[in-house]
C-alpha cells in the first residue's frame, strides 16, 4: 500500500503559490510561497551562466581566427569585415570585440584603429569677429536653405594637415552617401583651392561641377575666407554657393570630421604628406570609400555614390571600388 501526501487544491490553479491565501495560518499542508528578490537574484544568477565562456567549438574558433585576424591586421573595421562575411562568421561583430579584448583570437585591441580612449573636449572662449564676407552665408542661413530645398545635396569641405608648412590634403565629403574626396595641395591656401576647384570645373564642365557641388558647408579657415573666388567660375557661372560652420563648432560637418578618422588609419596625425602624391591620395580615398558602414547598413560609400552621382564625375574623380577583402587601411598601403 502507497502512502499519498494530500495537497491543497488551490495549488493547481492561479497564482499556484500561498502568499494571499486567507486560511493559510490554519492550513496543515505543505506550503509554497513566492519570494520576489530570491527569484530575481536565481534569474540573474543563471542569466549570467549562461552566457559565460565561448559559445563555439575550437575547431569553429579556430576558423573564425584564421578568417578575421588578417582582415583586422590590414585595418579594416569589424563593421566592415562583419559586412561581407556575415555568412561566413558564427557570432555577433560584437562577440568579436568581446574575444579581441579577451585574448581568445590572435588579433590584439592594439590592431583595432578606433580603440582608443578619447580625450574630453575643452571648452574653448566664442570670440566675436565681425566677417562681413560671411554675411548671407552662415550656418543660420545655411539651415534656412536646406529647410527650402531639403532635395539638394549637401558637400562638407575641409582640409587635413601633415606637418605645418607642408603639403595638405582638401577634403570633400557628399553626405547622402559618406563618399569622400581627396586632393593633395602645395600648401594651405586659398589659391591652392581655387585651383582644385578650376580644375573640376574644366574637366566636369560648368554644369555638372553645380549638379556635383551644389551646396558647399564648411568652416571659418583663412583658406576659405573669400567665398567668391570658390563660387564664381568661367564667364562668370555660379557653379557652387558656400556656407559656413559656426566658430568651434566642427560637429556642423560631423561626417567629414569623424571620416577623417579613416585618412589617420593610413597617414598618422603628426606624418608629412610631402612624399606622396595625388595618386596614392586617391588610392587610399578608394580604399575608405570600399569601406563598409554600419551607418550605410552594411553599405560601403561607393556603394551609394554610384548610384546617386553622376558616371562622369565619377569617372573624372577617380573613384573605384576595392575588392570587399582587399580593403586595407594600415600605414602599409601606401610605403613604396
Amino acid at each position: 500500500m502507497i502512502y499519498i501526501r494530500e495537497g491543497c487544491k488551490d495549488i493547481n490553479k492561479a497564482p499556484f503559490v500561498c502568499n494571499g491565501c486567507e486560511t493559510k495560518k490554519a492550513c496543515r499542508y505543505e506550503k509554497y510561497y513566492y519570494q520576489s528578490l530570491s527569484a530575481h537574484n536565481r534569474y540573474r544568477h543563471d542569466l549570467s551562466v549562461t552566457r559565460e565562456g565561448i559559445n563555439l567549438t575550437p575547431e569553429q574558433l579556430s576558423e573564425l581566427d584564421k578568417l578575421v585576424t588578417p582582415f583586422i591586421l590590414k585595418g579594416q573595421p569589424i563593421a566592415h569585415i562583419f559586412a561581407n562575411n556575415a555568412n561566413a562568421i558564427p557570432c555577433s561583430s560584437r562577440t568579436i570585440y568581446n574575444y579581441i579584448d579577451n585574448n581568445i583570437i590572435t588579433a590584439k585591441n592594439i590592431d583595432l584603429p578606433r580603440k582608443v580612449t578619447y580625450k574630453p573636449r575643452k571648452s574653448k572662449k566664442k570670440k566675436e569677429v565681425n566677417h562681413t564676407w560671411k554675411e548671407g552665408r552662415k550656418y543660420s542661413d545655411f539651415v534656412a536653405f536646406i529647410e527650402s530645398y531639403p532635395e539638394v545635396s549637401i558637400v562638407e569641405m575641409d582640409t587635413v594637415e601633415g606637418l605645418k608648412g607642408g603639403k595638405v590634403l582638401l577634403t570633400m565629403l557628399f553626405r547622402n552617401s559618406n563618399c569622400m574626396l581627396a586632393f593633395l595641395l602645395p600648401d594651405k591656401t586659398q589659391a591652392s583651392i581655387v585651383s582644385v576647384f578650376n580644375s573640376l570645373e574644366e574637366k566636369l564642365g560648368s554644369i555638372l561641377f553645380h549638379k556635383t557641388f551644389p551646396v558647399i558647408l564648411t568652416d571659418n579657415g583663412s583658406e576659405f575666407n573669400n567665398p567668391l573666388l570658390l563660387e564664381i567660375g568661367k564667364e562668370d557661372f555660379l557653379r557652387t554657393s558656400i556656407y559656413y560652420c559656426e566658430p568651434y563648432a566642427s560637429y556642423q560637418k560631423g561626417r567629414l570630421e569623424k571620416n577623417h578618422e579613416f585618412i589617420r588609419y593610413v597617414v598618422p596625425k603628426g606624418k608629412s604628406f610631402d612624399g606622396y602624391i595625388q595618386e596614392d591620395i586617391t588610392l587610399m580615398i578608394n580604399h575608405i570609400n570600399s569601406t563598409a558602414r554600419d551607418g550605410l547598413n552594411g553599405r560601403t560609400p561607393f556603394e551609394l555614390a554610384s548610384l546617386l552621382l553622376d558616371k562622369t564625375a565619377i569617372e573624372t574623380m577617380a573613384l573605384t571600388e576595392i575588392k570587399h577583402n582587399m580593403v586595407h587601411l594600415k600605414p602599409k598601403l601606401l610605403k613604396k
